[in-house]
Parts: structure tokens; sequence; C-alpha cells
């Protein structure tokens, strides 16, 4: 039987909406082990995602320093919906693993909303989840799992 994502999709998925502040998503991020957030539209629709390097590239290096001004606190009063990717690729659970690797492959991105007829975002598949899927599947065909050092 062929793997689609909803095989290996992480679930929940933390979202955020448009309107929460950087400071909030510096929160969201600092609190929790993952590396994307689900920005949801005014419907509950999965509109864009935010990466724990876009927060980065849009925080002030000089905050919580001794050189702190007030223009390095100002960008913590930023939304979501300026920091965001719109150009949204999402997939459906029932799509095949293979086409979804292939997509995130092609465009260069390292996740994906998987989302249902109304857009609403009921997983997110990350190359992390491929990796960690395709790790185990090779060692089930090998046999050698238990020699493979684990990650943390």
């Amino acid at each position: 039987m062929p793997i689609t994502v909803k095989d290996i999709m992480s679930t929940p998925v933390f979202t955020i909406t448009m309107d929460d502040s950087i400071e909030t998503i510096q929160r969201v991020f600092d609190n929790n082990k993952f590396h994307h957030v689900i920005v949801n539209g005014d419907e509950g629709e999965c509109v864009g995602v935010i990466s724990d390097r876009d927060l980065l590239k849009n925080l002030s290096p000089f905050i919580g320093k001794f050189s702190e001004r007030s223009a390095d606190t100002a960008c913590l009063k930023r939304r979501a919906h300026q920091i965001m990717t719109r150009s949204l690729i999402s997939v459906r659970p029932q799509t095949l693993l293979r086409a979804a690797a292939r997509v995130m492959l092609d465009h260069r991105i390292s996740c994906m909303p998987v989302v249902d007829a109304e857009k609403r975002c009921v997983g997110i598949i990350t190359l992390r989840d491929v990796v960690r899927w395709s790790i185990s599947e090779m060692e089930k065909d090998t046999g050698l799992g238990a020699e493979l050092p684990k990650a943390a």
C-alpha cells in the first residue's frame, strides 16, 4: 500500500492568527521544539507559514542587550502577516508521500501544511518527517536499527 502524507505528518499543529505579534510568536518558538507555525486567516483557513528562521530575520540582535533601543523593541510589535510566507504550498492528507517530498525538493521548502477541503490545517509535513520515515524504512530493510545512534 502506498505511503501517504497522512501516514507520517505531524499533528497537532500550532497555529497563530495574522495579527499575532512577533513577541507572541517568539514565545511560541521559545517554549516548543518545533520550527514552523501555521498562520490562519479569519475563517480558520491556512494562509501562511512562519519558520523560526523567518522570526530570527525579523528580530533585532540588540533585544535584551545593554545597547537595546526603542527601535529594537518596536520590531516585537510587528504582526505575523508582515513576516509570514504567503506563497503557500500545501498538500492534502491523501497525497502520496513521494509526490509531497518531490514538491518540497523542487520548491526548496522545508515544510508544507496538510489541509482539508476547506483549507484548514490538519497537520504539517516537514523534511525531518520524511527523513525520519526514510531511516525507519531502511532500518526495517537491514535490521540494523538498534546499531544506529539516535538523535536527541
